[in-house]
């Protein structure tokens, strides 16, 4: 036979059965919480890694120019640039058959731009190779920082 009455202590139970609004709210909010703090963390790792990536092609580049330098006695022309590294010049003899890069392009730094490379610039070095960092522009902070292939912890690998 069915129970007809439906006794206090029932009816309380189908209350708590269920959650209430203010409580999916506050798993919502400790959720979103969470969330921002890891997106901050991967962020801040994503940026430092592409520093890290461009410092590694910094000093890969410096180094092809100064094997160029060596293999044909002078380095690179302002005007053609790290080109002549994957391209042999008319003008130089000694070129090492098949460039000085393991590619047959030019690589760009993390943020998908192109090196700038100078020939005897301020700094008083015979050249120097330049990516202006994530904000694409000369000066900066932090990740917008410009990275120079002369720097101490690119040259020396740190």
């Amino acid at each position: 036979m069915k129970k007809l009455r439906t006794t206090k202590y029932e009816i309380r139970n189908a209350k708590r059965r269920a959650f209430t609004m203010i409580e999916i709210m506050a798993v919502i909010v400790i959720i979103g919480i969470l969330a921002g703090i890891v997106a901050v963390s991967v962020v801040g790792k994503i940026d430092r890694a592409r520093v890290i990536s461009t410092m590694a092609s910094l000093k890969m580049l410096h180094s092809a120019v100064i094997q160029f330098k060596l293999d044909t006695g002078r380095y690179p022309t302002e005007e053609a640039g790290l080109q002549e590294l994957i391209e042999q010049p008319t003008d130089v003899t000694g070129w090492n058959t098949g460039g000085y890069l393991e590619t047959t392009t030019l690589p760009k730094d993390a943020w998908g731009n192109d090196f700038v490379y100078q020939l005897f610039p301020e700094s008083g070095k015979p050249f120097v190779i330049i990516s202006y960092g994530a904000n694409r522009e000369e000066g900066g902070e932090d990740y917008d920082k410009d990275l120079y292939s002369t720097d101490a912890s690119v040259t020396q690998g740190r």
